[in-house]
């Protein structure tokens, strides 16, 4: 059975996904405390076929939101597998409805914390991960609550799989050379320095980006805008936005809020 957790933030028909939806698509793997994983769960390759049946990739997609963009990969991508990360109880019981409307059986969903999940991973049974939009944490005293960290990257470098040979043939949609690596994106651009500051210096991951970024290293603001350009500026790279990212609204928002989208592709070495 599957973790159920009943609670006022959920209305009406969120409530009845979660009844309707829970079992197929929730993961059974909750410790103790709320979005802790228990103990004795170890996510290897036998853990996953039991989860999805099979041995397709696995993509980790952590900060799913409302589920728009892993539903929509996972409907586009029926040989690839998905864990959908989400600590938020609605975000939660709205990516198991858009699943169970079409019916998709390569989704599940991990309502706990990322690092933790990842801490309960083997070496390598991971293909790609996913960080799309995580929280900004704008306050300098409240960095170190950002996702984007070295202790987060090392997990994932460890779980990120160097190559798809194991899985025999290529499958749909998933190359060879898309294996190993760790998509970010941000709207942010304090956020896409923090990723160029703890990313770039390190040396099991390498960048893949192609495009050029300068962005100030101090804040800017109504009272400095005007001599952004005179700041000192960080130089870094970015990636082409990724095409099997789709336009969420969350994005939407941000853009037309005049924000800047910025992409970032690290691979594991």
């Amino acid at each position: 059975m599957s973790f159920v957790r009943r609670t006022s933030r959920l209305d009406k028909r969120l409530q009845h996904a979660w009844d309707a939806y829970a079992d197929q698509y929730l993961l059974d793997i909750q410790g103790e405390h709320e979005l802790s994983v228990a103990t004795d769960v170890r996510i290897d390759k036998a853990w996953l076929r039991q989860q999805f049946g099979n041995d397709n990739p696995v993509i980790v997609e952590i900060g799913s939101g409302q589920g728009e963009n892993v539903v929509a990969a996972a409907a586009a991508n029926p040989y690839v597998n998905f864990i959908a990360v989400e600590v938020y109880q609605p975000g939660v019981a709205h990516t198991m409805l858009l699943a169970g409307k079409q019916g998709l059986n390569n989704v599940k969903v991990a309502q706990v914390n990322a690092p933790e999940l990842f801490e309960h991973m083997a070496d390598g049974i991971v293909s790609e991960v996913w960080t799309y939009f995580p929280d900004p944490w704008p306050k300098m005293r409240h960095h170190k609550r950002r996702l984007v960290q070295d202790s987060l990257a090392q997990q994932v470098h460890r779980v990120l799989a160097q190559t798809l040979a194991e899985h025999g043939e290529r499958v749909d949609s998933v190359d060879a050379a898309d294996a190993g690596v760790w998509r970010i994106a941000t709207d942010i651009d304090d956020y896409a320095l923090h990723v160029h500051e703890v990313m770039d210096v390190r040396q099991d991951f390498m960048n893949e980006g192609s495009v050029q970024v300068s962005l100030p290293t101090e804040h800017v603001g109504k009272g400095n805008a005007e001599d952004a350009a005179q700041l000192p500026h960080a130089d870094f790279l970015e990636s082409e936005r990724f095409a099997g990212r789709v336009l969420t609204n969350f994005e939407k928002k941000g853009l037309q809020a005049g924000r800047t989208i910025h992409d970032f592709t690290y691979r594991a070495v």
